[in-house]
């Protein structure tokens, strides 16, 4: 990604971290990334256009990081523990962190529900990759890798979205992971 587009998309997150999506103008993204609105719209079309471009960014550098530490990390339970530290615990701590966190994902629309959807797949196939040496565990137990990644996947973004705190959040986490390890025989 360009730096003008990084730039641009921090000061669009810093935006919609103080006013919301909604409350939200170009303009003020402009002010923020210091450019004119002409130049912020030469580069994106519309505040979704940013709300994408921001879900493909972080995404990627997100998958990036977990295949990163991944390659050094031995062990289904560990590896479990680094996919849920960088997609979902890192995650809670962003939102819990930004004080109109659910004023952004409430200004989400049909684009950028559809890159989160995206996203999820990416998501899947990294933890898909994870328990792909344990397939004949898993298929002696009634599932495959990648069902049971896209469980995995969409119970621990449930349990982002519904742990009372941090530490309830690693409990069900760690629930997740003992379940799938049980599952998996490792």
């Amino acid at each position: 990604m360009s730096d003008p587009k990084k730039r641009i998309l921090e000061a669009a997150l810093r935006a919609f971290s103080r006013y919301g999506v909604k409350r939200t103008s170009m303009g003020d993204i402009a002010q923020e990334a210091g450019i004119a609105r002409q130049t912020l719209y030469k580069t994106f079309r519309s505040k979704d256009d940013i709300l994408c471009a921001y879900i493909r960014a972080y995404t990627e550098d997100v998958v990036a990081r977990i295949e990163a530490d991944l390659a050094e990390t031995q062990g289904l339970g560990a590896q479990l523990d680094v996919v849920f530290d960088r997609m979902t615990v890192a995650g809670f701590d962003l939102v819990r962190a930004t004080p109109n966190a659910q004023d952004i994902e409430d200004g989400f629309d049909e684009g950028s529900r559809a890159e989160l959807e995206i996203a999820a797949q990416r998501f899947q196939a990294v933890i898909a990759n994870v328990l792909m040496p344990h397939r004949a565990a898993l298929k002696e137990a009634g599932t495959s890798p990648e069902r049971l990644a896209e469980f995995i996947q969409r119970s621990a973004r449930a349990a982002k979205g519904y742990a009372k705190n941090r530490e309830h959040l690693l409990q069900q986490l760690e629930t997740l992971k003992q379940l799938c390890s049980q599952a998996a025989k490792a």
